[in-house]
C-alpha cells in the first residue's frame, strides 16, 4: 500500500511539473512530404478562429503554395537575421517570442540546427527555453531526427541522419499527432514536385524514399506514437492511483570506447524508455586509454546526457567488480553491454566479462547487444582482434625480454640456473607495472621461451633434455603469468587510488577552505580557489549579489550571457554544452535541494584545450555540488541568525512593554495618590501626615527618575554613545557616595563597608563606577532580609581592584547566574523574584565593561546568598593627559 501510495504521489508531482511549464505537441511524420506542417498550420487556423492568443515563430513552406496559404491570417513574428561568412541567415527571433509571450506558438522542424552565433546550437533548445517560460509550443518533426533511433535509421536507409533531437525533449509532450500517408500516396507526391524540386525528387526517389524504407520509416513513427501514447496512459492510471505497476529499476549501460559506445546509448535510451526506468551510462576506468578511446567516451557519455539519462566514470581494476558494485548500490535491474572481443584463453577459463557477470550477477537482466561494429568484426577477422594501430607496448615487452637475456648471461658464472630464472621473473614484473595484463602476458611468454632456448640443457634449442628441467621451466612459466598479472592489477588499482586520491584530496581541500568561509563572498572566494587549483585552469564563481574573480582571465560579454543563462535555467552552458557553445567558458550552475540555481560557476577552457576529460568534468561537478552546499549551508545560518535577531528583538520589546507598564505606573500611582489625598484633604491634615504624603511623592518620583536613567544608560550602552572621561577618584570616596545613595532611598538598609585605607585612587570615568556599584547595592539591598546586613569590600589583587557585594538573601539558582545579567532577564525565584525591572545589574555590566572590566555573580560565602564581584583594571594616565594625584 505505502508502495503504492508513493508511486501515485511521484505520478501528480510529476504532472505538476510539467503544467507548470508550457505545453508541448508534437506533430510526428515518418519522412518529408507527409502533410506535417500543413496539418499543423490547418489547426492552428482553427485555435486562432477560437480565439487563441497565437503567434508563428518560424514555419518552413519550401515553396510549396498550398502550404503558404495557410499562413495568410496568422499572427507571424519578424525573423532574426543571423550574418555568417557574407551571408544572412534567418531564424526564430528568440527573444521576440519570449517578450511578446503569447499563449501559443508555432516553431517548426522541431531538429533544425540554428545558424552560428545563435543562443542555442539546435532549434529544440529554443523550445525548452519557450516551454520554461510557460508558453505552449506546437512543433514538427520527422521520426529519424530522434536520436536514439539514430542508428536504426542508419541500418534501414544507409543515411546517417545530423541533425537529431534528444528523446528527452520528447518528454515534455502534452500530445503528439501522428500524420500519416501510405507509402505510395507519398512517392506519388514526390513524383508531383509537391516534396522536392524535380532534380531532387529524383534522386530522393532512388535512395532515402524506396517503398521499402517508407514502410520501414511509418512502421517505426507508429510504434513511436503509440509508445508515447501508453507512456501518457501509464502515468494518467498511475497519478489515478488504478495501476499496479511495478517498482522502477535502473538500467546500466557498460561502454568501453571501442567502436560501438553511442549505438549502445542509444539502445540502452529505448530499453529504459519502454520500461519507464532510469538509465546510467558508464566506463571503467583501469588502464591507460589512447585519444581516439577517450574521445568516444566524452562523445557517449554527452549522447546519454542529452537523452535524458546519467554518464558516471567509475575506477577499477576489474570491470565485472566496479559494474556490479556500482549495480548494487544504485537500484539497477538490468545490465547492457555490448558484444566484446572474447579472447580463447579467457573463454576457456570463464574470465571474459560476459561470464564473470552471468556467474556473480545472477538477480541481474544481462542483456548483450550484438553491435553493427562487433557484426562487421565477426565477419572480417573473425576471432581476431583487429588492430587499432601500433602500440609501443609490446616493444617493452621485448625490450624487457633482451635485458633479461643479457643481465642473466653476464650473471651466470657466479648464480646458479635457478636464480637465473628470477631475473625473468623481475623483468615480467616489470613490464606489468608499466603496461596492461595483456602485455605482461606476452612478456612472460617471451621470457619463459628465452630462458628455455638460453639456458636450459641442451641450449639453443626449444627441447628439455630432463624431467626436472621440464618441472623448472613450467615452474617458471606458471610462476612469470601470475607475478605479471598481479603486478598488472597492483597497477590498475594503484592508477585508481591515485585518480581516487586526487579526486578526494581536492575535496578535502575545498571543503578546507569553506568550513570557514561566513558568507557568500567568502564562500566564492574559496570555491574559487580550490577550483583552480584542482583543475588547473582559471575559475570565477557568482552566488547571489557576490562575485569572485582571478586575475588570469575574465569572462566576456558572450561568456557572461551564458553564465546569465546557467543560472536562470539551471543547467550548464557555454563550452563544451549545445548552449551559447561560442563562448571560451563552462558555465555549471550552483543548484538547491530543489533544482533551483542558487549561482554559477565557471571554467575558462579556451579553444586551444579540445576536450574535457571526463574525470574532470566528473570532479568539476562534484566540487561545485560541495559550493552550493556551502552556500546553502550559510545561507540557512544568516537566516538563522536573523531569525534569532528577531525574536529577541520580540522578546525584549515585549520585556521593555511589561516593565514599562509596571515600573512607570506603580510610582506614578502612589505620586497621583498623595497629590489627590494633599488637593483634597490637605487643610484637614496635620503636619505628619502631609510630610508623609510629601516624602511618598518624593521617593516615588526619584524612583522614577532612575528607571527613566536607566533606560537612558542602557540606550547609550546599545549604541556606543558611552563617554569614558577618566579621573581619579580615590575607592573609599566611590564607594561611600554610592552608600550614601543607597541609604537616602532605602533609610533602613544596613551596611558594612570594608575600605583598606590603603588602597591607591583609581583612573576611572567616577560617575559611572558609582552608578554601577549603587546598581548591585541596591540590588543586594532589595533582597536581604531587613535583620541583615549588605557587605562591600575592596581589595587590590594582581594589578586589578575587586569589589564584592554580598548578601544574604536566598541566592541565585546555578543554571540561572549566567543570565542575570541579560536585559529584563528577572529570576522567579531567588535574588530578582521580588521587585526590580531586569536593567540594574545589565547596566552595572556595561558600565565596567566600558572601563575594560567584569561583573560576576557568585555564591554567597557559607552557601548563602550572592556575591557580586566586580573586578576593574588598575591603570594609569598617559603622561599628557592628566598629573598624578596629590
Amino acid at each position: 500500500m505505502t508502495d503504492a501510495r508513493t508511486r501515485q504521489a511521484d505520478a501528480l508531482v510529476e504532472g505538476l511539473q510539467r503544467e507548470a511549464g508550457g505545453k508541448l505537441t508534437v506533430f510526428l511524420g515518418a519522412a518529408p512530404g507527409v502533410g506535417k506542417t500543413y496539418t499543423m498550420l490547418t489547426r492552428a487556423q482553427e485555435q486562432l478562429r477560437r480565439g487563441v492568443d497565437l503567434v508563428v515563430g518560424l514555419v518552413e513552406t519550401h515553396g510549396r503554395a498550398d502550404t503558404q496559404a495557410l499562413l495568410e491570417g496568422l499572427p507571424q513574428l519578424p525573423l532574426k537575421a543571423v550574418a555568417y561568412h557574407g551571408h544572412t541567415l534567418q531564424e526564430m527571433d528568440l527573444d521576440a517570442v519570449l517578450a511578446r509571450h503569447p499563449a501559443l506558438v508555432l516553431v517548426d522542424e522541431l531538429a533544425h540546427r540554428n545558424a552560428p552565433g545563435s543562443r542555442h546550437e539546435r532549434r529544440w533548445q529554443d523550445v525548452m527555453e519557450l516551454l520554461d517560460a510557460g508558453i505552449d509550443v506546437w512543433t514538427t518533426v520527422n521520426i529519424q531526427h530522434l536520436e536514439s533511433l539514430n542508428d536504426v535509421v542508419m541500418r534501414i536507409t544507409g543515411v546517417r541522419v545530423s541533425e537529431t533531437v534528444p528523446d528527452g525533449v520528447l518528454d515534455r509532450l502534452h500530445d503528439i499527432v501522428l500524420v500519416d500517408l501510405p507509402p505510395r500516396e507519398l512517392i506519388a507526391r514526390l513524383q508531383q514536385g509537391k516534396v522536392y524540386v524535380p532534380e531532387q525528387a529524383a534522386q530522393a526517389l532512388q535512395a532515402f524514399f524506396s517503398p521499402a524504407n517508407l514502410t520501414a520509416l511509418r512502421e517505426l513513427a507508429m510504434q513511436e506514437a503509440a509508445d508515447r501514447v501508453d507512456s501518457s496512459l501509464r502515468e494518467a492510471r498511475a497519478a489515478r492511483g488504478e495501476s499496479n505497476l511495478p517498482l522502477r529499476r535502473g538500467v546500466l549501460v557498460a561502454i568501453d570506447g571501442g567502436g560501438q559506445s553511442e549505438y549502445l546509448v542509444r539502445v540502452a535510451r529505448r530499453i529504459a524508455e519502454r520500461r519507464d526506468a532510469p538509465w546510467t551510462v558508464v566506463t571503467v576506468q583501469g588502464r591507460r586509454q589512447d585519444e581516439a578511446t577517450r574521445r568516444e567516451i566524452d562523445a557517449a557519455f554527452a549522447l546519454a546526457r542529452r537523452l535524458g539519462g546519467d554518464a558516471e566514470l567509475l575506477h577499477g581494476s576489474s570491470i565485472a567488480d566496479a559494474l556490479l558494485d556500482h549495480a548494487a548500490h544504485n537500484g539497477v535491474s538490468t545490465l547492457v553491454l555490448g558484444r566484446t572481443r572474447e579472447r580463447p584463453l579467457a573463454r576457456m577459463f570463464n574470465r571474459t566479462l560476459t561470464q564473470q557477470l552471468i556467474q556473480r550477477g545472477a538477480h541481474y537482466e544481462i542483456t548483450i547487444i550484438s553491435t553493427p561494429q562487433a557484426r562487421a568484426r565477426s565477419r572480417r577477422e573473425g576471432l581476431l582482434p583487429p588492430m587499432r594501430g601500433i602500440s609501443y607496448e609490446p616493444a617493452q615487452a621485448l625490450i624487457a625480454t633482451a635485458l633479461a637475456c643479457a643481465v642473466a648471461w653476464l650473471a651466470e658464472r657466479w648464480v646458479g640456473m635457478a636464480d637465473l630464472s628470477m631475473v625473468f621473473i623481475v623483468a615480467v614484473v616489470l613490464v606489468a607495472a608499466r603496461t596492461r595484463a595483456s602485455v605482461a602476458v606476452m612478456a612472460a611468454i617471451l621470457c619463459f621461451l628465452a630462458y628455455n632456448f638460453l639456458f636450459i640443457a641442451p641450449r639453443f634449442t626449444f627441447a628439455i633434455g630432463a624431467r626436472q628441467g621440464v618441472i623448472t621451466v613450467f615452474l617458471f612459466l606458471a610462476a612469470a603469468l601470475v607475478a605479471g598479472r598481479l603486478a598488472s592489477r597492483l597497477r590498475m588499482q594503484v592508477i585508481a587510488l591515485r585518480a581516487a586520491n586526487r579526486h578526494a584530496r581536492a575535496r578535502q581541500q575545498l571543503g578546507r577552505q569553506l568550513a570557514s568561509a561566513a558568507g557568500n563572498g567568502e564562500v566564492a572566494q574559496a570555491g574559487r580557489h580550490a577550483l583552480e587549483q584542482a583543475m588547473d585552469v582559471p575559475a570565477w564563481l557568482r552566488i547571489g549579489a557576490d562575485t569572485a574573480t582571478g586575475g588570469r582571465s575574465q569572462p566576456g560579454d558572450t561568456d557572461l550571457a551564458a553564465a546569465d543563462w546557467a543560472l536562470r535555467h539551471g543547467q550548464p552552458s557555454g563550452r563544451f554544452t549545445d548552449t551559447l557553445a561560442g563562448a571560451q567558458w563552462w558555465f555549471l550552475p550552483l543548484l538547491d535541494g530543489e533544482d533551483r540555481a542558487i549561482g554559477v560557476a565557471g571554467l575558462y577552457l579556451p579553444g586551444a584545450q579540445a576536450r574535457l576529460l571526463p574525470e574532470q568534468r566528473q570532479l568539476a561537478e562534484a566540487m561545485v555540488d560541495d559550493i552550493a552546499q556551502a552556500a546553502l549551508r550559510t545561507r540557512l545560518v544568516a537566516e538563522l541568525e536573523q531569525a534569532h535577531v528577531s525574536n529577541e528583538t520580540e522578546r525584549l520589546r515585549s520585556a521593555l512593554l511589561s516593565s514599562v507598564s509596571h515600573d512607570l505606573r506603580s510610582p506614578l500611582a502612589a505620586m497621583i495618590g498623595s497629590a489627590d489625598s494633599l488637593a483634597s484633604y490637605g487643610a484637614a491634615m496635620d503636619t505628619a501626615d502631609r510630610r508623609a504624603l510629601l516624602d511618598t511623592i518624593l521617593v516615588e518620583g526619584e524612583r522614577l527618575d532612575r528607571y527613566i536613567q536607566n533606560l537612558l544608560d542602557m540606550t547609550r550602552l546599545g549604541h556606543e554613545g558611552l563617554k569614558i572621561n577618566r579621573d581619579w577618584i580615590g575607592v573609599d570616596e566611590l564607594i561611600g557616595s554610592a552608600a550614601r545613595r543607597l541609604q537616602r532611598y532605602q533609610p533602613k538598609v544596613r551596611l558594612e563597608l570594608d575600605i583598606p585605607a590603603t588602597l591607591a585612587p583609581i583612573w576611572v570615568h567616577p560617575a559611572l563606577v558609582e552608578q554601577a556599584v549603587f546598581n548591585v547595592m541596591e540590588n543586594a539591598a532589595k533582597f536581604s532580609p531587613p535583620d541583615a546586613a549588605v557587605q562591600v569590600q575592596a581589595r587590590e589583587l594582581d594589578g586589578q581592584l575587586r569589589i564584592d557585594v554580598i548578601d544574604a538573601g536566598p541566592g541565585i539558582p546555578d543554571d540561572e547566574r549566567a543570565r542575570i545579567f541579560d536585559m529584563f532577564y528577572s529570576v522567579e525565584r531567588g535574588d530578582r523574584g521580588r521587585h526590580g525591572t531586569g536593567l540594574g545589574l545589565t547596566i552595572c555590566q556595561g558600565m565596567i565593561g566600558a572601563h575594560g572590566g567584569s561583573v560576576q555573580a557568585l555564591p554567597g560565602r557559607d552557601g548563602r546568598g550572592t556575591l557580586i564581584r566586580i573586578t576593574l583594571p588598575l591603570l594609569k594616565p598617559a603622561s599628557h593627559d592628566e598629573p598624578d594625584p596629590d
